[in-house]
């Protein structure tokens, strides 16, 4: 009579190691699944209610509620959005916003990055720290702190620019009082404010990355380039550039990302969302789902809209980095 243990240790040696190693695999995925039940509850659920309600006819919070019954209406939400002029300047708007942030994020969290990384421990330590504090304010509270600044009356600068000679005032920029001035009103000059705001807030998170990933580079490789009578710029490009690639690729896609989602800072800063021509498609989708008379369906479809765009810069950035895997 065949006992117990024999008829499990017969049924083991029969397990192939292919259907061994499948039922092994599974475990990842039984990790994972937590996970993903609480993205699917918290971002994708969300995510399918505002495709939803972006092709219906959405006036009122009782339709909200349930209490009428939504018009469904297709596609016309974007046939609306996209057709209206007024998009396409939100559309460069947010762009060219975009671009110019990106840009500059990258460029001075660099130089900061490679400031630490040639900085002593406890030096590098405190930089560290301080430059960390801007990324650890909420952005609504670093903005107040920003828009303060800029206060026609009592801010900073105002008082600043006040305290020039009146002759140089004047020469340079033909006023000599500037009290009472608005610093948010010109467009480009409020596009220039929030790009300081935003940069500000951004370029801590740039800087410690670049500093992690230049603790990966070999100084093996550094050293013999600039044995080579390799400069500190041709080094830069020749060796440390090309090794944290992938580190710049992964941040210029986030940082991308974050930019063409900024609301608060220019939310606070315009005060609201009476400036039309400084929209940009955040603020834009917000004003048309909550502003009198209240639009959801047309809100909703700008937010698809630009979700998108995020999604193709995103895939964009995949499929290069696959090509450069595959090139390798």
């Amino acid at each position: 009579m065949t006992t117990l243990t024999e008829a499990t240790g017969e049924a083991v040696a029969r397990e192939t190691p292919a259907r061994r190693r499948r039922r092994v695999d599974r475990l990842p995925y039984l990790l994972l699944l937590p996970c993903l039940v609480i993205i699917g509850v918290l971002l994708l659920w969300p995510l399918g209610q505002v495709v939803g309600m972006s092709f219906y006819k959405l006036d009122s919070v009782r339709q909200l509620r349930g209490d009428r019954e939504w018009p469904w209406v297709g596609f016309a939400n974007y046939a609306q959005i996209l057709g209206d002029p007024f998009f396409r300047t939100v559309l460069r708007n947010t762009v060219l916003f975009a671009a110019a942030n990106v840009m500059l994020t990258m460029i001075l969290g660099t130089l900061v990055g490679l400031l630490l990384n040639r900085l002593g421990k406890r030096m590098a330590t405190f930089v560290a720290s301080c430059v960390m504090l801007a990324w650890a304010t909420p952005a609504l509270t670093g903005t107040i702190v920003w828009k303060w600044i800029f206060d026609d009356t009592s801010g900073l600068v105002t008082w600043l620019f006040n305290k020039l000679p009146d002759g140089l005032s004047t020469a340079l920029f033909g006023r000599s009082d500037w009290t009472g001035y608005g610093w948010f009103n010109d467009p480009l000059l409020f596009f220039s404010i929030l790009t300081l705001v935003v940069v500000w807030h951004s370029f801590p998170f740039i800087a410690v990355s670049v500093l992690a990933g230049l603790k990966s580079v070999p100084s093996e490789l550094q050293e013999a380039a600039r044995v080579d009578g390799a400069g500190p710029w041709r080094v830069f490009w020749s060796v440390t550039f090309p090794t944290l690639r992938p580190v710049f690729g992964i941040l210029v896609v986030l940082s991308t990302i974050w930019d063409f989602k900024v609301f608060t800072q220019q939310f606070v800063l315009a005060g609201g969302t009476q400036d039309r021509p400084t929209f940009m498609l955040s603020i834009y989708s917000y004003a048309e789902a909550f502003s009198p008379p209240p639009k959801y369906g047309l809100g909703a479809a700008i937010a698809v809209i630009l979700t998108l765009i995020l999604l193709v810069v995103t895939g964009v950035y995949v499929r290069m980095v696959l090509r450069q895997e595959d090139e390798s």
